[in-house]
């Protein structure tokens, strides 16, 4: 699947009253050298063999996507609660770095995507990694529950579709809703996905990005609250998919530009929590609400390479309270865009049940009863 803008509007063309300055495409490639790359399985007939169809796919994400050499970023982790997976977060917590791509697929995908991730690293970085020296690779690969949507125990992703999210890097517009590894994904009983936001804030006499993709698989349709309007309790249509319980995950990957040290960055992690709340998930027993801030400043050579003392930059921790709401606003879009570029999902006679997305049009009235609702800004 290609870069391309979503035809539904978003949040902010919606009328939402989302707020603070986003970047250009209010968009996770809003910081610089940030490349975003999906790979889309869409199935609407069982493999043989099989009784469901295959909805799912893979995304990757890759700071300093134009280095011929990897590049460790500063990072930091933070689990809200544990029911899922996201490899390579011990060493994150213990080395405060990552090297190569970020990936998100489906649960029982992780294992073949960290398989071709690191094939693929091997190839696009021969050079660092055929002159003998005693390297490894330690890929970040997340993961959220497709099953409902999807037949995740046919095992559908296989090498070659992670390795064609990693050949579909692109900058600028970033596609949401059901595509990549969200292909399969339910929001608060409505159909979910993948979703993105960005906000721009001024430390000292500098601006600086901060931004968010998600992969929204969480909350109950009771729970859904936008720009502070209880949604879900109004968009109650008792069909099966608004009844489902939280069988699903969030993964939030935050990117900034700003210089931020391992533990400011795991600070910042956590704030995704405040955001994924603002929707109004409590954090269900049954979610893996897992995140990941990292900041694509002070690019250093690999250690084994790198002097023996290292000098950074780093923010003072007193400019950190824009930043941290700039985390927080860009998450909580981000989980709506998501949701309203969402297409309807299931429904054939093959499939257990139907997704519906969120109807805009019912959405708007809503919000203008609780009179949350602007005028369409010409914003992205």
């Amino acid at each position: 699947m290609t870069m391309t803008q979503t035809a539904k509007p978003r949040a902010r063309t919606l009328g939402l009253p989302f707020t603070g300055r986003t970047g250009p495409f209010n968009a996770i490639t809003d910081v610089e050298g940030i490349t975003v790359g999906f790979r889309t399985i869409v199935e609407e007939t069982p493999r043989p063999g099989r009784k469901l169809p295959v909805r799912t796919g893979v995304t990757a994400i890759l700071p300093h996507s134009e280095s011929p050499t990897p590049v460790p970023v500063y990072a930091g982790v933070h689990r809200f609660n544990g029911n899922g997976e996201m490899t390579g977060t011990h060493w994150i917590e213990d080395g405060g770095t990552f090297l190569g791509p970020v990936m998100i697929t489906n649960t029982h995908g992780v294992g073949i995507t960290h398989h071709a991730t690191i094939r693929w690293m091997l190839e696009r970085y021969a050079s660092t990694y055929e002159v003998g020296d005693f390297l490894w690779l330690m890929p970040v690969i997340a993961e959220t529950y497709d099953g409902v949507l999807s037949d995740i125990n046919a095992m559908p992703v296989t090498e070659a579709d992670a390795r064609a999210a990693l050949e579909n890097l692109s900058s600028g517009p970033v596609a949401e809703g059901n595509c990549g590894g969200g292909t399969g994904m339910i929001a608060y009983g409505f159909k979910g996905g993948t979703g993105t936001a960005s906000r721009v804030v001024t430390v000292g006499d500098k601006d600086y990005t901060i931004g968010t993709l998600v992969q929204a698989n969480h909350g109950q349709r009771d729970w859904l609250t936008i720009c502070g309007v209880p949604v879900g309790k109004h968009l109650q249509d008792n069909t099966p998919q608004s009844q489902l319980k939280e069988r699903g995950s969030i993964i939030v990957v935050i990117a900034t530009d700003l210089p931020m040290a391992p533990h400011q960055l795991k600070r910042l992690a956590r704030r995704a929590a405040i955001g994924i709340g603002r929707n109004g998930t409590p954090g269900g027993n049954n979610s893996g609400d897992i995140f990941l801030a990292f900041s694509t400043a002070n690019p250093q050579p690999m250690a084994h390479r790198a002097p023996a003392l290292l000098a950074l930059d780093m923010v003072n921790d007193e400019q950190l309270d824009p930043i941290y709401l700039a985390a927080v606003e860009s998450v909580e879009e981000a989980v709506v865009n998501a949701m309203l570029a969402a297409k309807d999902s299931g429904g054939t006679p093959h499939d257990r049940l139907r997704v519906d997305a969120i109807r805009h049009d019912e959405l708007v009235a809503v919000m203008k009863r609780y009179g949350r609702h602007a005028d369409a800004p010409a914003m992205p």
